[in-house]
């Protein structure tokens, strides 16, 4: 009797080692670090190409001080002035996240052991990068307004008897905030990148099936894939923008305290 094919959507964001421990060390090469330099490699060679400062720019020059002048009309939008500063941020945090995510939709699957590996479907990279922005609000905010920086958890105009109150939902919010951040991303992606998965394998298993329903189910199924492609191309870029969007807001009410 044959086996059962199983379907096993969570088996693409398993961390493997690539290679033994260091001797001496507990560190082992992963995957996921793999694809890390290969988001940092891509980005590298993204920014190089566009920072030649010709006179008249070609297409990739265009395209990087595109997404430059984008960041920084961001932060000057949601911060004010100060919000230069922060460009440099705000934008490593945007092109990070947009490269790994679309990195992770590449066809690499169709090479032997070349499973695209999805790095913002990893909540310790998104909840790293959250944490950070949450830092910089933190010191950010008690530098600039030392104590005064608690008036943030009560808005202005608030009755004096519901202070207390208002004070702690505001406060539980605020301590939300890099949980929600990182929750956001983490779940977008991996929920794509899950459908894709279990569609893919309908595909497959329908063909192999041999079967006029089969066949039916695999061309569903493949229409689905579609559809669910199409949805993450834009998913991609939106989780990048929010995530950058709400960083920029989280340091503004920081900056001025709003």
């Amino acid at each position: 009797m044959a086996a059962k094919s199983v379907i096993d959507p969570m088996h693409q964001f398993q961390i493997d080692g690539l290679s033994g421990a260091l001797t001496g060390s507990p560190f082992t090469f992963t995957n996921s670090a793999l694809w890390m330099l290969f988001v940092l490699a891509c980005l590298t060679l993204f920014m190089w190409g566009g920072m030649k400062r010709e006179l008249v720019p070609g297409r990739w020059q265009v395209a990087v001080e595109g997404f430059v002048e984008f960041i920084s009309g961001m932060t000057l939008t949601s911060i004010g002035p100060e919000g230069r500063k922060y460009t440099p941020w705000i934008f490593t945090l945007f092109i990070f996240i947009i490269f790994s995510n679309y990195l992770s939709l590449l066809p690499t699957g169709v090479i032997p052991g070349g499973h695209p590996f999805a790095v913002t479907a990893q909540f310790t990279v998104t909840g790293l990068m959250a944490v950070i922005s949450f830092s910089i609000v933190l010191v950010v905010g008690f530098w600039k307004h030392k104590l005064h920086f608690f008036s943030l958890f009560v808005p202005h105009g608030t009755p004096k008897p519901m202070v207390p109150l208002i004070a702690l939902i505001e406060f539980i919010s605020f301590m939300v905030r890099p949980f929600s951040l990182a929750l956001r991303l983490f779940v977008a992606m991996i929920a794509g990148h899950i459908l894709f998965e279990v569609f893919g394998n309908f595909v497959v298993e329908g063909i192999n099936s041999g079967t006029a329903m089969g066949y039916a189910i695999a061309l569903i199924s493949f229409v689905f894939v579609l559809g669910v492609n199409a949805i993450e191309l834009l998913v991609c870029a939106i989780q990048a923008y929010v995530f950058a969007l709400l960083s920029s807001l989280y340091i503004n009410d920081a900056v001025n305290l709003h």
